[in-house]
């Protein structure tokens, strides 16, 4: 039998301070704290303490323990929109972390290499669901989005994509954990080698490649809100389109190719530029004088049940070519699902109409191989939605989001994060355009190509970028994370049946 772990003799209550040491270290990781490489022992410290567990029952509460801290210390700032925003978020996703210690807990009598692979392929697993579940799921706190600060991690995302750099963390984690315990065992030089192979191949993937063939200049027109952060007038979003439209006329003609104005900046419902006409032919004038593609977001209302929310394009010559819809609502923020069921909760009046969701990736061609793709806030947040584009043939992409509601807390910060990972898995640059900030230019590795704006500012933002697409990730998709999860599944189902007292063991000692 595997003989047993020093873990294994330590008292129940370190066990569960080393899991929530780790889940604050880990919270710590991530904007705007940092740096993102604390999100190595954290989860160092979490295995550590669910390695120590005596039961399932206990690996369940040891999970739930760090699943709690742990988000709660990551979303918080949802906090902004009340309790009722942040409460069942933390306690769903923490569901996650409390199923799969409940689960690896089962198996911590097994050998080191079982053991592993089972702890492995378990994380893997537990994040492929939490990114489509419930409700198309939440990638936010995933380990590889706290890396986006380190350039190692964005030069591997080319490759495996962030959720092929969050199954890594756990990787490189769990082999610390057994190394640190002095339980070094021949196939660990295996994982080892593996790990080497994929930093080269990283580096190698990122060296030097031949120069770009065009540029395009952008500009994010940042108009902010008369009030930022707070609701504050009954024609607040007629004046958030004036305050875009004021900085826009700062523009001058020739100067820059794109214009991008972030979602919900036409002001909505009373605003919107297809159904407007005043509106449209406003930015259509400002299309025309500067000479530019124009990108601006849209809130459109349907009928008295629904709305949709998109990014319309108009042409240099003021004409709008098409537009793409928003197609992942957020759950009792711009849907409700299951209204009926959630009628008897005050707050959700404040949602009174339902989005409807568009149909996949809308990719529009600028000019001299300009293909642009965009995305609307939430889908940001996602390794999906931007990759539809990609695959679809985007070279440039938008991420349009609002995040007024957050005011200033880190909500933004680790939004940016996730952005920057956008840019380095698909290696194309994008265009992060905030209505209350911060917005940013980001290169296709990654890093910034421009400052930041402020939060509630009003600020132009001009950069040159060269529109590139550069990726394997965007082609594979999750193929890491995938075979990880498999992997975990197919020595589960061996791992089922309970060992005999008189096996020998399986694993040998160097």
């Amino acid at each position: 039998m595997q003989k047993q772990s020093v873990l294994h003799t330590l008292p129940p209550v370190l066990g569960a301070l080393l899991v929530l040491a780790g889940a604050v270290i880990s919270a710590l990781a991530f904007p705007r704290f940092g740096p993102g490489w604390l999100i190595l022992p954290g989860m160092t410290l979490f295995l550590a303490g669910l390695r120590n567990a005596t039961s399932r029952s206990h690996g369940l509460i040891l999970g739930s323990a760090y699943g709690l801290v742990f988000f709660a210390g990551v979303i918080w700032w949802l906090s902004e929109l009340g309790l009722i925003a942040v409460f069942p978020l933390v306690i769903v996703e923490a569901a996650f972390p409390a199923a799969y210690g409940w689960w690896l807990a089962g198996y911590n009598d097994r050998p080191n290499r079982s053991w592993y692979l089972l702890g492995v392929g378990g994380w893997a697993l537990m994040e492929w669901l939490r990114y489509h579940f419930p409700f198309n799921g939440f990638e936010w706190g995933a380990a590889g989005y706290a890396l986006s600060d380190q350039s190692w991690a964005r030069a591997l995302a080319p490759l495996i994509g962030t959720s092929g750099v969050t199954v890594l963390v756990v990787t490189v984690s769990a082999l610390a954990l057994l190394l640190a315990l002095r339980e070094r065992e021949r196939w660990q030089l295996g994982v080892m080698a593996g790990l080497v192979v994929i930093a080269g191949l990283g580096l190698a993937w990122n060296l030097p490649s031949p120069g770009y063939s065009v540029s395009l200049t952008a500009a994010i027109v940042q108009g902010s809100t008369p009030c930022p952060f707070e609701h504050c007038a009954p024609d607040e979003r007629f004046r958030t389109f004036e305050q875009h439209m004021e900085l826009t006329r700062n523009i001058e003609p020739g100067l820059v190719d794109l214009v991008v104005w972030s979602e919900g900046s036409t002001g909505s419902f009373n605003a919107d530029p297809v159904q407007n006409p005043e509106i449209g032919e406003a930015i259509a004038a400002e299309a025309r004088r500067i000479g530019a593609w124009f990108l601006v977001g849209s809130d459109r209302p349907l009928n008295e049940t629904h709305w949709i929310n998109a990014n319309v394009l108009f042409s240099p010559e003021g004409v709008i070519v098409g537009e793409y819809q928003k197609q992942h609502p957020v759950p009792f923020g711009e849907y409700i699902p299951f209204r009926p069921l959630f009628d008897w909760i005050p707050d959700l009046e404040q949602v009174p109409r339902d989005m409807i969701p568009g149909e996949g990736p809308v990719v529009f061609d600028l000019d001299d191989g300009v293909r642009l793709g965009s995305v609307i806030s939430f889908e940001g947040g996602f390794s999906r939605y931007p990759r539809q584009h990609a695959r679809a043939g985007a070279n440039l992409l938008v991420i349009a989001t609002n995040e007024g509601s957050y005011g200033t807390t880190p909500g933004s910060d680790q939004f940016i994060g996730m952005t920057r990972m956008r840019a380095a898995e698909l290696g194309s640059p994008v265009i992060h355009a905030a209505v209350t900030g911060r917005s940013v230019f980001i290169g296709d590795g990654g890093e910034f190509a421009s400052e930041a704006t402020g939060l509630g500012t009003m600020e132009t933002l001009v950069a040159n970028l060269p529109p590139f697409a550069r990726s394997i990730y965007a082609k594979t998709g999750d193929v890491l994370m995938v075979v990880a999860a498999l992997t975990g599944v197919i020595i589960w189902w061996r791992a089922r049946r309970p060992l005999v007292a008189s096996a020998p063991e399986t694993d040998e000692e160097d």
